[in-house]
């Protein structure tokens, strides 16, 4: 096993750990309150959500640039 697909299974993983919790922080009592209000999600929950994708599809990347 290579490290670019070490470093792609890895990146899929923090990502999508980044997702769930982003998800779960949106649920917050703080950011549904934020909504309700009209306001948007909390710099902290959107950096989450963000940077998880973003790290998710980097991993995919690297998997498939990969196999040549």
């Amino acid at each position: 096993m290579g490290v670019s697909r070490i470093l792609g299974i890895l990146l899929i993983f923090g990502g999508a750990a980044l997702v769930v919790a982003g998800y779960f922080t949106s649920r917050s009592a703080t950011d549904s309150i934020r909504t309700f209000l009209g306001m948007n999600l909390s710099k902290e929950t959107l950096w989450f959500l963000i940077g998880g994708a973003a790290a998710f599809v980097s991993g995919l990347f690297v998997l498939m640039g990969g196999r040549n």
